[in-house]
């Protein structure tokens, strides 16, 4: 009984010592005390540490968006490298096209001065122009069917443009033959005797009349706009004029001529002095034939450079369809 009354003080002491060092313990822990802690250091703000996350995200989103366009602008120049490189290749094809289309051409036209040069021995000039022209015309029938087809197609201006320009360039070598028939048989050629008796009524200085072909083909480049309309008009009265002025030099030519023989006949002048006359209108009546074939080139030209790629092309098959006719 003694002994454990006097344990029992001892024991409660030293209960209430280890309460007292578990407490002194938690208490002074940094764990125990954060606020404090922080409180404590005079450096500490709370609203300068918000706005430092704050600036922290900021900084983030800024590089992540700076990256996106970055990113952006490197798919774009991507995008644009790749068209121009495509538009290259389409431009490099276009002309490897038309070089193809100008070495056949010119080595067609090389085949027609070797036929020409062959016969030119054996047959008079206007006959050997009629064996280069049945070839001219059986190429001229080809190149329209090409166009024809090539025209129901989803071809691109572009491409279409090579096979217009390729028909006009292909008349030129029709005006070129005439031009070398003309040195040797000027008369015949410039009557068009290769021709029919239907066919020579529409004739006009050895071929057709521009300001007849541009008035005959405009419905077929319908529907035109006003600018176009008007150009066309000043063509066709530029060539109007044009063949008028060649018309009348040429009458006045044959004029010149049939006085000169006249009086070579009722006088009796000298053979030599006739002869040198008719050498001399011979080369005019070639210049009158070279001039109207020239006009007529140019009158394509302009009516292709006048109307759309695709109007064009309608009015060179209109113009085919009428070659029995009127052209060539």
């Amino acid at each position: 009984m003694d002994a454990y009354i006097l344990l029992e003080p001892i024991g409660e002491q030293q209960h209430s010592s280890m309460w007292d060092n578990t407490y002194d313990v938690f208490h002074n822990s940094p764990a125990s005390q954060p606020d404090t802690m922080l409180t404590d250091n005079p450096d500490y703000n709370p609203k300068e540490s918000l706005i430092s996350s704050q600036d922290q995200e900021k900084s983030v989103s800024y590089k992540l968006q700076r990256r996106l366009a970055q990113n952006r602008e490197a798919a774009r120049k991507s995008r644009l490298k790749k068209k121009a490189y495509v538009q290259e290749l389409e431009s490099g094809r276009l002309k490897l096209a038309k070089l193809e289309h100008e070495i056949e051409m010119t080595r067609k036209q090389a085949t027609y001065m070797d036929l020409s040069n062959t016969v030119n021995g054996l047959l008079p000039g206007i006959v050997a122009f009629e064996k280069n022209y049945d070839q001219w015309v059986i190429e001229q029938q080809k190149k329209e069917s090409e166009l024809a087809t090539i025209l129901q197609t989803d071809v691109t201006d572009m491409e279409l443009r090579v096979f217009v320009d390729d028909i006009v360039n292909h008349y030129q070598v029709l005006f070129q033959m005439k031009a070398e028939a003309a040195k040797t048989d000027t008369f015949n050629l410039l009557h068009g005797s290769w021709k029919s008796p239907i066919e020579r009524l529409f004739q006009w200085l050895g071929g057709f009349r521009p300001s007849e072909i541009l008035y005959m083909l405009m419905p077929r480049f319908e529907p035109l706009t006003d600018t176009q309309v008007v150009n066309l008009s000043r063509l066709r009265h530029t060539c109007r004029q044009a063949e008028d002025a060649l018309t009348q030099g040429l009458d006045k030519l044959e004029q010149t001529l049939a006085q000169s023989v006249a009086i070579n006949v009722i006088e009796g002048g000298n053979y030599d002095t006739l002869m040198s006359s008719m050498i001399e209108v011979l080369e005019s009546l070639e210049n009158f034939l070279n001039q109207a074939d020239h006009l007529r080139h140019q009158t394509l030209q302009q009516m292709s450079r006048i109307l759309t790629v695709r109007q064009a092309s309608r009015g060179f098959l209109a113009l085919g369809d009428t070659s029995n006719v009127f052209v060539y």
